[in-house]
């Protein structure tokens, strides 16, 4: 079992920036793939973000390409992404999502091939 945990939302303010972390317990393979999600109030959950482990390959939504960036740390199962030029249709409660595989690009955005799931940090980004 993985569990998965997030920090790092809060209230920004349009044009200003937020980190999230998401790091991983459990059991995993070598060789994951993590993403991130986002939910808006009335909304279906989307794709935002996505890393896999084997070779740094990201691949972002394009409502975020450009403003946002997905890293991971080296040393633990751990993935960030850095906000930037917030706008306030980024607000949404954000998911951290691990695969215990190396998913091949067109999959890393879909929901349906990550098992795990945090529960989620809300972003709220408002002036």
């Amino acid at each position: 079992q993985v569990q998965l945990v997030e920090s790092g939302g809060g209230l920004a303010q349009p044009g200003g920036s937020l980190r999230l972390s998401c790091t991983a317990a459990g059991r995993t393979s070598s060789s994951v793939s993590m993403g991130w999600f986002r939910q808006a109030p009335g909304k279906e959950r989307e794709f935002v973000a996505a890393i896999r482990w084997s070779d740094d390959v990201t691949y972002y939504a394009d409502s975020v390409k450009g403003r946002f960036t997905i890293s991971r740390d080296n040393a633990k199962i751990s993935v960030y992404l850095q906000m930037h030029s917030l706008k306030p249709e980024d607000t949404a409660v954000y998911y951290c999502a691990l695969a215990n595989s190396r998913l091949v690009l067109s999959m890393m955005r879909v929901e349906d091939d990550y098992e795990y799931w945090g529960q989620g940090t809300r972003v709220t980004v408002s002036s």
